[in-house]
């Protein structure tokens, strides 16, 4: 099964596509409208998801992590699949689809959170803007300000994104750290010239929370 879905993914492969997502760091060629079609037909395959995984191939991996079942997974083998899982695609959607559903998040979140790998580190960020968001009980709010406001400005791209997520979350759903949050976002200045579509809200957090807060009033 995994050999006729590969043979089917390879016949999906466009160029132009290829092209515009190696821009991005992904390494494949295949519409995702046209695969998520895929996996609306092969519907929830858990098997068939760990065989395309196993695969190691980056078109197959997302197909995977749209057909598995993210309750299914172990701890210890989300936490291989995430080292694994090196094209910003496949990282994003691993964390989204199937790490936030997974009965492990918050287990895999803090060993996540301080992983000297920076990819690690920034789906550890990941889950805690999550939280940050929906369940905040139990987050040191003022201390995950002290981290982004002394390592922010200096991490690596992947990291950096998720901290400046995590800053922006903090400042948007809490007001009392918000006065803080616009603070720590002015002065590092990370973001601040991101190129951003018309109509689309800017990443540079200080715009970022004021957007968001305007809006729910």
């Amino acid at each position: 099964m995994v050999a006729e879905v590969m043979a089917e993914l390879a016949g999906l492969e466009d160029p132009k596509v290829r092209a515009v997502n190696e821009k991005h760091g992904d390494d494949h060629g295949v519409n995702l409208t046209k695969l998520r079609a895929v996996a609306k037909r092969l519907k929830t395959q858990q098997e068939l998801a760990r065989g395309l995984w196993a695969t190691g191939d980056t078109a197959a991996r997302l197909l995977a992590l749209l057909i598995c079942r993210p309750k299914a997974f172990e701890r210890d083998e989300l936490d291989t699949m995430l080292r694994e899982a090196r094209t910003p695609k496949v990282h994003d959607w691993l964390v989204n689809y199937v790490v936030k559903k997974s009965p492990h998040a918050e287990q895999l979140r803090p060993a996540w959170f301080g992983d000297p790998d920076p990819v690690v580190a920034s789906a550890g960020w990941a889950l805690t803007t999550e939280r940050v968001a929906k369940r905040p009980e139990g987050l040191d709010l003022a201390g995950l300000l002290d981290i982004i406001e002394a390592e922010m400005a200096d991490a690596p791209d992947r990291l950096q994104w998720a901290m400046n997520h995590c800053l922006a979350q903090i400042g948007i759903e809490h007001p009392g750290h918000r006065a803080r949050a616009i603070d720590i976002g002015e002065r590092l200045q990370v973001l601040e010239d991101y190129p951003t579509s018309p109509g689309c809200t800017s990443p540079f957090a200080p715009v970022w929370i004021a957007e968001m807060v305007s809006r729910r009033h």
